[in-house]
């Protein structure tokens, strides 16, 4: 056993400063969203899914076509982290795909989802 492991742990309960004033929070708390502006987050686009059997993914090969479970003219789901924020349709920004959108969820849902 070294020095740290032997001395008996010394355990406080954290104390934190009140947040300065920001938008309201679904709770009716107040949030600070300057501490959270600049980080990065992941977006991702979902064009539709399908489930298959592992044998048929296996089958897959160069030219094989995989039908997804949205029609052509339906929207976009947009999803940040894994969360669903918005809806659109794709287009073509230059050379680039990109995404009109056509609805977003709330600010505030959107918290309350990515919390």
């Amino acid at each position: 056993m070294n020095e740290t492991e032997s001395k008996a742990a010394n355990v406080a309960r954290a104390q934190f400063g009140e947040l300065g004033p920001g938008a309201a929070s679904a709770g009716g708390q107040e949030v600070n969203l300057n501490l959270i502006l600049d980080v990065m987050v992941t977006l991702s686009l979902e064009v539709g899914r399908v489930r298959m059997s592992v044998r048929d993914l296996l089958q897959l090969a160069p030219g094989a076509i995989v039908e997804l479970n949205r029609l052509a003219n339906e929207p976009l789901d947009l999803f940040v982290n894994g969360v669903r924020i918005a809806r659109g349709e794709l287009v073509v920004v230059d050379d680039k795909f990109g995404i009109r959108l056509t609805e977003v969820v709330s600010p505030a849902e959107r918290m309350e989802q990515l919390g």
